[in-house]
């Protein structure tokens, strides 16, 4: 090998490893990913792998997991919010009706609901919201003053804490922001 093929190799490998690492810390904006890439004795960079429940490291198509959809507590002072699907149009909080926000309450304390279908599965039938297994949305009623049943408001959960809001009776939805 000539030295202006090796001096192409050096080139080639160190601008791989630069992006690889620009890549890996631009990737990692939770903080909550595996640790970050350390130098080694040699200047070389190497990453400590994350375990996994099988104890090996995940291959590196493997997603992931998303940061938890509830807001962190205020006294973190942290304004972290990652919606579920950025294409889904959001709701401030303080944007919606007094009632939803009763029914928001009713929820964080566990109950009681006013309404007996209130906590039941929501089927998600027409994929409005991200694609889940079955049971893992439920729905409860937002009263509708005036309205001789339950009207057509509702707030749908996700397992993983996310909110939605609909208005038109799973038309269309809103995922809720908790941070205004």
């Amino acid at each position: 090998m000539t030295s202006r093929n090796r001096l192409w190799t050096v080139v080639v490998v160190l601008f791989c490893a630069i992006a690889a690492v620009i890549g890996y810390v631009a990737s990692d904006d939770t903080g909550d990913g595996p640790p970050k890439a350390t130098a080694s004795p040699s200047g070389a960079t190497a990453t400590a792998p994350a375990a996994t429940p099988t104890g090996q490291a995940p291959k590196p198509s493997a997603p992931r997991p998303s940061a938890p959809a509830t807001p962190p507590p205020a006294a973190t002072g942290a304004t972290a919010w990652v919606p579920t699907d950025p294409a889904m149009a959001d709701v401030c909080r303080t944007r919606l009706p007094g009632q939803a926000l009763d029914t928001l309450g009713l929820i964080a304390k566990g109950g009681p609901y006013p309404y007996r279908s209130d906590g039941i599965v929501f089927e998600n039938r027409e994929s409005r919201l991200p694609r889940k297994t079955s049971g893992y949305y439920h729905e409860f009623t937002v009263v509708t003053p005036g309205s001789g049943d339950r009207g057509a408001r509702r707030v749908v959960t996700g397992d993983s804490g996310e909110q939605y809001w609909t208005a038109d009776h799973y038309a269309t939805f809103q995922e809720i922001d908790a941070r205004c």
